[in-house]
């Protein structure tokens, strides 16, 4: 774990330093993934219970890839009543805060009696990943099914692994509650390639949404400009600003609830006061070692951890910004002012009694976040992307005598002709 010093005369390198962290896989798969995605493009369902055979070490016919709806229904039936409760009370939330998000179209007439316009209208069709490997996440189905509901998609496609035939009742049972029905039982690269080419049992999609290991965030990058995804998700992380005034245990154990995730992630406190940054590192230490996932969690901390004490909160907003992280929590006497200086974070927890955790299930706003320093130019998850905007325009003649001669002047000067010519002979000039 690193510890930092804004006041320290090299700080400034050694922050940098932690900017620049590899934490990304050094995996190389690009060549991999390019032949499994060649091989469904090639094969369809053929390829894809070969694929499933060998990576998933389960036996597959083409007639068995997609979920049946009595496996579903089987599988919600086990689901404990106080957990289809908590499912329900997150999607309630989810889809309220979603649906607040809907557009109005545009529409507006100017001096020179031009009417345009903008129009919103949803995609077509969505595929949904949904990983089935170290950890299943169907807080992660609802996330990515639901705005794709609010926005008006027609059809929801879901990829999800099944390692050795074993269907996750909960992951089943999110994706009911969310109204997906499409399910598929194929996972890695290969899913990507069928949701993005088609086979013969899994129609195209417009857009893929949702997280993946490795091989499925390659794959999603060589599937952009065939379908829309919905971006290249890194390691998870929190930065989480915090004054003495607060409960280190309560602090270390956000932390550590960002650690947990992967050895990749990276939790970070920045702090005023020295003595509540050794209290927190302390803290951590006594939690860690009762966690399930502790060697995940102290692998996390031990090499991507970091205390930062800053001399003052305008400090600590600087230094935010260049973290630019996909999750912040701001935990002091006046969270709301802080957060008003901070332009880049992915989501933001204001108060000590709005932990990251309440966001990641039940709050409403989207997890779905830019990770990897992303969130200085790209947005959460909503339902934006499951829309596009299509941009109109109706003008009569005398409109076009106003502006028309301007467009034709420019068209002259770029060389193109025709574009002249059209309005020309509008004009009766040409």
């Amino acid at each position: 774990m690193i510890r930092l010093c804004t006041d320290a005369p090299d700080f400034e390198p050694a922050f940098l330093a932690l900017l620049a962290q590899a934490r990304e896989t050094t995996e190389q798969v690009d060549d991999a993934v390019a032949a499994i995605i060649a091989e469904v493009r090639a094969g369809g369902d053929a390829a894809l219970c070969d694929l499933t055979q060998r990576f998933d070490h389960m036996t597959v016919t083409p007639d068995r890839l997609r979920i049946g709806v009595d496996e579903i229904e089987a599988a919600v039936a086990v689901v404990p009543a106080e957990l289809h409760a908590a499912l329900d009370l997150a999607a309630t939330r989810i889809e309220t805060f979603h649906r607040a998000q809907l557009p109005a179209d545009l529409r507006m007439t100017d001096a020179e009696g031009l009417t345009m316009g903008m129009r919103w209208t949803p995609l077509d069709s969505v595929g949904i990943y949904v990983p089935g490997g170290k950890a299943a996440y169907p807080s992660s189905v609802l996330m990515n099914a639901i705005p794709a509901r609010a926005a008006g998609v027609g059809r929801i496609a879901m990829c999800v692994p099944t390692p050795g035939g074993a269907l996750n009742p909960l992951v089943l049972a999110a994706a009911h509650r969310a109204g997906v029905s499409e399910i598929y039982r194929v996972g890695g690269a290969q899913a990507i390639a069928a949701l993005a080419w088609g086979t013969d049992s899994i129609a195209p999609v417009d857009r893929i949404v949702g997280p993946g290991n490795a091989y499925v965030a390659e794959a999603k990058r060589q599937v952009f400009g065939r379908v829309g995804i919905d971006s290249i998700a890194g390691p998870s992380e929190v930065v989480v600003i915090a004054d003495a005034a607060q409960d280190p245990r309560r602090v270390a154990i956000d932390l550590l609830a960002q650690a947990e995730h992967d050895e990749a992630a990276q939790a970070i406190l920045i702090t005023d006061d020295v003595r509540f940054a050794a209290a927190v590192a302390e803290a951590v230490a006594v939690e860690l070692p009762s966690l399930p996932r502790c060697v995940i969690a102290g692998a996390s901390w031990e090499r991507h951890g970091a205390i930062i004490v800053v001399r003052d909160w305008d400090e600590a907003a600087a230094l935010t910004d260049r973290l630019a992280p996909e999750h912040l929590e701001i935990m002091t006497a006046d969270p709301a002012a802080l957060f008003a200086r901070v332009r880049h974070a992915g989501a933001a927890f204001l108060g000590a009694s709005c932990p990251e955790a309440l966001g990641d299930y039940v709050a409403g706003p989207n997890h779905v976040l830019p990770t990897g320093r992303t969130a200085r130019f790209a947005s959460g998850l909503s339902v934006f992307d499951f829309l596009k905007r299509t941009t109109w325009m109706r003008g009569d003649a005398a409109a076009l005598r106003r502006i028309g001669p301007a467009a034709q002047a420019l068209a002259v000067a770029e060389g193109l002709q025709a574009h002249a010519r059209s309005i020309a002979v509008r004009l009766g000039n040409g």
